[in-house]
């Protein structure tokens, strides 16, 4: 029904820069809440980013000032640039995304495959 398709991990070195993106398709009416997940081995998936349909975003503390979250209306896409990256960051990213689809009446959340991505020391 719908599809978000991920893409743009890989392995980084420390302080290199990632972009990753997630396209929504489907039968798409609405894109209402995006946002962005990670789980690292071991560990609970957390939210790292998100963006409202208005384009408000939030930020997990530990990447404030290097991840940035935005959306391509058009596209049905939303991405995640992340500088400066740490070991920290590695994990799989999971897109999320709430959705009215054209065949529904409420809304509901999609998640993406995950992509992984590795920094490097």
């Amino acid at each position: 029904q719908v599809q978000l398709l991920e893409s743009g991990g890989g392995l980084v070195q420390a302080v290199g820069s990632l972009r990753l993106s997630c396209a929504a398709s489907g039968s798409i009416f609405r894109i209402n809440a995006l946002g962005w997940y990670r789980q690292a081995s071991g560990k609970q998936r957390e939210l790292v980013a998100s963006i409202t349909g208005g384009g408000s975003t939030n930020y997990a503390d530990s990447v404030k000032g290097r991840f940035t979250i935005s959306r391509d209306n058009a596209k049905n896409t939303v991405y995640l640039q992340m500088n400066s990256l740490n070991p920290e960051d590695t994990a799989v990213y999971y897109c999320n995304a709430n959705i009215l689809t054209g065949l529904t009446y409420y809304p509901r959340n999609y998640w993406g495959q995950g992509t992984q991505v590795t920094v490097s020391s």
